[in-house]
Order: C-alpha cells, then structure tokens, then sequence
C-alpha cells in the first residue's frame, strides 16, 4: 500500500477520476441487477399472466436497461482510461528518474554492478513496480460494489444475504492464501528477470571474445541454464494461479446455485417475489468476475514490492559527484596542476576491509599549451589518473585543478566543456560517422572535417561510400581499430578542448599516422589566437614521448620520475628498461612483419616462375 500511495499522490486527479468512474462502474453494475429484477416483476411477468404488454411497458423497460448499460460503459472507459494514464506516466516518470540517477553515480558504481541487471533495473522493474495500477481502481470499485450489493441483499432477503455473507468472505480468504504462496515464487521470478538479462548482455558484448575462442555452446549453455531457472519460476508461478483461479471463479459461481436453490424455496413460500430472486441472481453473476480484480490486484503486489526494492535501491544509491558554481575559461588552453592525488577502488580489497590503493601522492603540472606524457608500466594506475583528470571519478585526497580551479567546485557540464577524454577502447554508435563525431552537438560539416583532418580520418572518411553519412554499423563493426579509434579523438576535437586527454588512444594507429596526428596537435597548441589545447597523452612508442615537453613517469601508483625524455632516460632505470622494451617489441613485431611479407613475394615468385616453365 505504501508503494501505490506513491503513485496516488504523484497523480491524484487522474487517480481519484479512474476511481470514480470505477464507481460509476460499481453502483450501475448492482443498479442493472435492480433494473432485470423490476423488469422482471412489473413487465415480464404480468406480460405472462395477460398474455399482452404494452409498448410504453417495453419502452421503459429498455430505457431503463440501455441507460444503466450507457452509464456502466462510460464508467468502463473512464476507468480504464485513467487508470492506464497514472500506470504509464508512473512508468515513464521512474523511467526517466533510474536513468538521471545512473547518470549521476560514478563510475566506480557502475563497475560494481552489471550492466544487464541495471537494465532489467530501468525497464523489468519499473514496469513491475507499477503493474498494479491499472487494476487498482477497478479493485477499489469493486470494494465500493460489495458494500452496495450487500446493502441491497440484505434489504432483499436475509436467508440470501447470509449466502453472500458465506461466499465472499470466503473469496478473500482464499485470496490471502494465495497471495501468500505467490509472493516468494514471483519474488523469485523477478530475480531471475534481471539474471537472464545479465547473461544475455555479457554474451553480446563478450561477442567477440567468444567466437573467436570457440565457446559459443559454453555461452549457450550457460544462457539456457538461466533460461530454463526463470521458466521453472514461472511455470511454478503459473502452477500456483491454476490451483487458486479455478476456486476463485467457482465460488460466486457456486453462490449463484445456492441463491437459486434457497430463494426457490423462498419463493414457494411467498417470503420473496420473482424479481427479487433474478435481481439477486443476476446480481451474484455479475459480482463473479469484479471480484477477481481483487485478485488481480493481490497477485501483482508481490511483483510490485519487488521491483520498488530493486529500483530504491538505484535511486537511494550514494556517490554522486557534487558541483560547484565555479566556471572555467573558455578559449585559450588551459593550465594542468595535479596535487598529491590519491586514489582507491572501492571494495576492490579482499576480505571487505577498504579499497585497493592505485594512486599514492601524484603530483604533475602541465602549462597551457603544452604536452606531457605519461609513462608506466601495466597496473600503475595510468588510465585511472585519466578519469581523474576529467573527473569521471574524485580522488580521495588531492585535488585536481583547471586554471588553478578545483574540479569538484566547477559547475555541473563545466569540466566536460572544457575537457576531453578519449580512452584506448573507443566505442562508435550505430549511426552515421558524422553522427558518431558530433553527438549531437550542432556544428557545421566544415568544423566535423577540420576535427577529422586533425585526427587523420579525412582520407578513409571521404573514400567510404556515403562519406559523412555512411552508417558504421554497430560498435564501428565495418571500420578497423585504428580507423575508430581516428573516429574517436575527432570526437573530442570537434569539440575543441581546452584540455585533451589520451588514454593511449592511437595504440590500434600505424606509428606514420600517429606522428602526423601528434604534429597536428602540437600545430593546435601553437595556434597564433592564444587558443590551443594542453594535451595529457599515455604513451608507450618513444616517437610519441619524445614529442612531449614532460614526461611523468609513474610506477605502483607514483611520480617516481619527471623530465624530459632524453633526461629520463640518463636518470631514472626503469623508464629506460620500459621504454626500451617497448622499442625491443614494436622492432620484433615489424621484422616479423616484414619476413611474412618477403615469404609471400618469394612464393608469389615461385609461382610464377612455376607457370613460365610449363608453358615453355
């Protein structure tokens, strides 16, 4: 009742009309028993005894009948109407509220839990959470029925009455039964929704790790034991329905036959007429199907209870990243400073005790206009300080700032404005490419080709089909890795960051391109109107450190170096064991490379030296 409560005072007039019109509903359905039964004793039957009826009897006989039938069906629509306005707006109201929620929880929320059951959370739930309301009314107006069809048997016959006093009761009696038994099993089936959706979306998105692998009958399997759990749920939900319906519908059913068999004998002995008999009769018989709303009603609450936990519990979820009311400058490139950052994954320690550590006091600056790379080797905390920088997630000490303002004080859309991210696994929408570019930021096409002339994706963009407006497919799937990750950083320069973060984001680029794209960006920095962009890249190839003014190197979550590359590489070991082993690897790649290629000429030789001899 609690959860409905919401609903009623969220939509209180569209609410309390589907009431009354379930109450129209209610009084003309006991009124039509009323009208068979005075039909019945004025015209009916003295139409028997004369053998004859008069036109204006019949006239007003199905006046009478036509106008509580005219009433009744307005009460029906307005019923069904009203009560299908609060559900959907309810619907669409909590819709809309899980999704800003997820928008505002960090990222570190997001990663404790799967995508599949946030999903199910959006959808599955709150459609669940508010099943209930549109048979509400309709139950709320049976309730207004029974107390006018009991005032109106009572004031009948009392022998009939206590059969309605017999059956009803008995009705709802069945109903908490059966509620009862329902509420863990369909409790259950809900959970087993958000599983289902889980499995499936981690096998989408796992799609090509499990071709190429080889497990798509792992995966299968693992989704058919899921499947076949949530069928048995709702088989056993479907069980328990077919035992208590059955008994649900039979009951007034029963009440009927035992009014008639009673008020026959009350009949015979004069203590009621005719039309009292059809009147309560009819009455029983129309009162049969109402009263399952009640049911209806009982049997989605469990559902509805379940789902309102699931989606409080999105919607009371902490974390949200505060903001200020500062704002930061809009033109010239901004100024870098990073004060002894720490940083810890939540829960990410055994055992529950805190979080695993991954920055420990970072601190670097970057100038206006300048670049700085960061170096380190795998699990030094890199791509976690680049969500930093952008404030996808806060430090837990230290501070981040922006033209000497801190991150957590700059208004809401203020840090996205100024800058950019772009992480090494780029995602592309299935949309066009200017559309994937643009993300609905409105630019002319002039700006999206400057950004892609930048990013060198100029060249293959124009060479597609349909240019700007060749549709990608989904997640990039007819593009190569470096031409999406081209894609990507166009994105974030269309949009002309003041601060420009690369999460190794030319990794999946040939080291050619990657050099013409870092000379495209240092000729932004040096742009002769003072603007330009401060660029943070990760890097690993040294022709890409080499072209930044500082060098940060990081190493089990610290600055233990910074400098130059060419300095580091005199002072600091590590840098220089990992930067050379970096070179060792990209050297081996291309020789290996380079020996395919010549295996290949040389059988494609062969081959042809092979045909000139048989023809000789």
């Amino acid at each position: 009742m609690r959860v409905l409560w919401v609903a009623v005072r969220a939509e209180p007039r569209a609410f309390t009309v589907s009431v009354l019109a379930s109450a129209l509903y209610a009084a003309m359905t006991v009124t039509t028993a009323q009208v068979l039964g005075w039909a019945t004793e004025e015209v009916v039957l003295p139409a028997f005894r004369s053998g004859h009826t008069t036109a204006g009897a019949l006239a007003g006989a199905a006046t009478a009948i036509v106008g509580v039938a005219a009433l009744k069906a307005l009460g029906v629509a307005g019923r069904r109407f009203y009560a299908g306005l609060v559900q959907y707006r309810m619907q669409a109201s909590y819709r809309r509220a899980v999704t800003r929620q997820y928008l505002r929880l960090p990222l570190a929320w997001h990663h404790r839990h799967p995508t599949g059951q946030l999903l199910s959370n959006a959808n599955a739930d709150v459609e669940a959470t508010w099943a209930p309301l549109a048979p509400l009314p309709m139950a709320v107006g049976v309730v207004f029925m029974l107390l006018i069809a009991a005032a109106s048997i009572i004031a009948t016959d009392l022998a009939v009455a206590a059969v309605a006093f017999l059956i009803f009761p008995a009705i709802a009696l069945i109903n908490v039964a059966y509620q009862r038994r329902l509420s863990p099993v369909a409790t259950r089936a809900q959970r087993l929704r958000a599983e289902v959706s889980e499995v499936a979306h981690e096998s989408f998105e796992g799609g090509l790790v499990v071709k190429t692998l080889g497990r798509e009958q792992d995966e299968t399997e693992r989704f058919r034991a899921r499947a076949e759990e949530l069928r048995d749920a709702n088989v056993a939900v479907g069980r328990i329905r077919g035992m208590f319906d059955p008994v649900l519908e039979a009951l007034p059913n029963l009440g009927v036959l035992a009014v008639l068999l009673i008020g026959s004998m009350r009949l015979d002995s004069g203590a009621m007429t005719a039309g009292d008999l059809v009147h309560v009769s009819y009455l029983f018989t129309l009162l049969a199907w109402p009263i399952r709303a009640l049911g209806w009603v009982l049997a989605e609450v469990p559902r509805s209870v379940v789902g309102w936990e699931r989606v409080r519990g999105v919607l009371d979820a902490s974390g949200s990243l505060p903001f200020g009311d500062a704002a930061l400058g809009e033109d010239k490139a901004a100024a870098l400073e990073v004060r002894d950052v720490r940083f810890a994954f939540e829960g990410a320690a055994e055992g529950g005790g805190g979080g695993r550590e991954v920055l420990h006091d970072v601190s670097f600056s970057a100038a206006p206009g300048r670049t700085v790379a960061v170096v380190g080797p795998t699990g030094s905390g890199k791509s976690t300080l680049t969500s930093l920088l952008v404030r996808l997630v806060d430090p837990a000490d230290g501070s981040v700032l922006l033209d000497g303002v801190d991150l957590r004080d700059v208004r809401r859309g203020g840090v996205a404005a100024s800058a950019a991210l772009v992480p090494q696994q780029t995602f592309l929408f299935d949309d066009t490419v200017r559309g994937n570019v643009t993300l609905g930021l409105e630019v002319p096409d002039e700006r999206v080709w400057e950004a892609l002339r930048l990013a060198q994706a100029d060249g293959f963009v124009a060479g597609l089909s349909d240019g700007l407006d060749t549709q990608v497919g989904e997640r990039g799937a007819t593009l190569s890795g470096g031409q999406r990750q081209r894609l990507a950083l166009a994105r974030a320069l269309v949009r002309r960051p003041r601060l420009l973060v690369l999460d190794d984001a030319t990794s999946s680029v040939d080291p050619q391109v990657e050099a013409r794209i870092l000379q495209g960006l240092r000729e932004a920095q040096s742009a002769g109107d003072g603007s330009g962009v401060t660029v943070v890249v990760v890097a690993y190839r040294k022709a890409t450190i080499g072209l930044a003014d500082e060098v940060v190197y990081l190493e089990r979550g610290r600055v233990t170096a910074r400098g130059t590359h060419a300095e580091l590489l005199e002072t600091s070991e590590g840098y220089r064991d990992l930067v050379n082993a970096y070179e060792r690897a990209e050297a081996e790649q291309e020789a290996e490379q380079q020996a395919e290629q010549e295996a290949g000429q040389e059988i494609e030789r062969g081959a042809a030296g092979g045909g000139e001899e048989a023809v000789a």
